[in-house]
């Protein structure tokens, strides 16, 4: 009987390889023109981060990271940055806290206003990520470069291009791509066969990627400790951790709403940035110079010292810079969540490994990433890739898998970060 009901089971038709030929050539050229706007922006934002927290504070005798110089740097990069969506064309784009990974397509003239507005958020130190609004704009660009050259191309093809090849070069591999391509499509008409339908945004994906790591060179391997086999504490470990990090970042998923309306509620970008970046600067007064910008660097220098810190300074790190993601990613600064979450989750597993030794650091941090992840994004593609490449520990992965069962019961069917343009939370 099951065979008789598999031989009836309707397949998709397959796309022949003429179809799908001439698409490789417009991915590339995705994919490399995408990688190198990720990568410019980036080094721009760096170049000048270090200007705001190095060359200048140094030459006026003030502490790098003192509170007074963060609290001004910060308030600052909210006037700037407010000035930015007040005056620029566009006013750097959508409300932020409507934006995902899957983004709108911008008219060519808001693209700058957003590139700009990140540009200063990334060296400013807000708790944000550059993947939403990066996305955004090479989603842009490549609708208004393509419908303008290949005008019989769909647009929805560059729309998913371009997507891909931002989340190729991201996270320099064209599997993360992969993953949030194949979950887009989940629900959707699709016509032919699934890899039919991700051969153009993988080959984008590709590219973006492999450009990335020629030109970048990044790496989310934070070498900590590999986990051996696998034993019974490992499991339980792994299902309280994350499980712990779901619920306390559904505390403020909850709270996201709430808190963007308040700064809403100043009604202006010179009232609502400057009074974020004002409290962003009392954040990381209390939780150190650890918990700004986007959070990569900040992991890494956790992992090379476990040991480091005691399981009160990272529960401490662990609220304050999910403080600050709720904080940034209301009041509008441009910048995507994904990357400050990495930083909670990181500090989440090291306080369970600081509080009970037998936790292992790489098992803990993966575990502590995914919930955060899985309550953030509710995208448990995304979230499971982010949290096994944190680590170079193959027998995670099948924990991983299993932790994320009961974390996806305390997420599913609740709010994520991001509101409807009405403010009223995506489920």
């Amino acid at each position: 009987m099951a065979q008789d009901t598999a031989q009836q089971a309707p397949t998709a038709p397959s796309t022949p390889a003429r179809t799908l030929l001439p698409l490789i050539l417009p991915a590339l050229v995705v994919g490399v023109v995408a990688s190198l706007i990720l990568v410019g922006v980036s080094a721009g934002a760096e170049e000048l981060k270090d200007v705001l927290w190095g060359d200048l504070p140094d030459a006026l005798g003030v502490g790098r990271y003192s509170v007074l110089w963060m609290l001004v740097v910060l308030t600052s990069t909210g006037v700037l940055v407010g000035l930015v969506v007040w005056k620029v064309p566009g006013h750097a784009g959508p409300d932020p806290a409507t934006t995902g990974l899957s983004a709108p397509v911008l008219p060519p003239a808001v693209l700058p206003g957003l590139l700009l507005a990140t540009a200063l958020m990334l060296a400013g130190g807000p708790s944000l990520g550059p993947e939403n609004p990066i996305i955004a704009v090479n989603v842009g660009l490549a609708f208004w470069l393509g419908r303008r050259f290949l005008p019989r191309a769909p647009g929805e093809l560059w729309v998913a291009l371009a997507e891909a090849a931002t989340i190729g070069a991201l996270f320099g591999t064209p599997v993360a791509a992969a993953l949030v391509i194949s979950e887009a499509l989940v629900g959707r008409p699709v016509r032919g066969a699934l890899w039919d339908n991700v051969f153009a945004p993988l080959a984008a994906g590709a590219a973006g990627a492999v450009t990335t790591d020629l030109v970048a060179h990044p790496s989310f391997d934070l070498h900590l400790p590999t986990l051996g086999r696998p034993g019974w504490g490992d499991l339980l470990a792994a299902l309280v951790v994350s499980s712990a990090a779901a619920l306390l970042t559904l505390c403020a998923v909850r709270a996201f709403p709430y808190v963007h309306g308040a700064f809403a509620r100043l009604r202006h970008p010179m009232l609502a940035l400057p009074a974020g970046g004002l409290v962003l600067g009392l954040l990381a007064a209390v939780g150190g110079h650890l918990t700004l910008f986007k959070g990569l660097d900040e992991i890494a220098e956790l992992a090379r010292d476990p040991e480091g810190w005691s399981a009160g300074q990272f529960a401490t790190m662990a609220v304050v810079k999910l403080a600050a993601l709720l904080v940034a990613a209301s009041c509008g600064f441009r910048g995507g969540r994904i990357f400050p979450a990495v930083f909670v989750g990181t500090a989440l597993g090291l306080f369970a490994h600081a509080l009970v030794p037998d936790v292992q650091p790489a098992l803990g941090v993966s575990c502590g990433v995914l919930g955060v992840l899985l309550a953030i994004t509710r995208q448990g593609w995304v979230s499971l890739f982010t949290a096994a490449v944190l680590t170079a520990s193959p027998a995670i992965v099948a924990l991983l898998c299993v932790a994320s069962l009961p974390a996806w019961l305390l997420v599913t069917g609740r709010p994520q970060m991001q509101l409807h343009d009405d403010g009223t939370p995506v489920t």
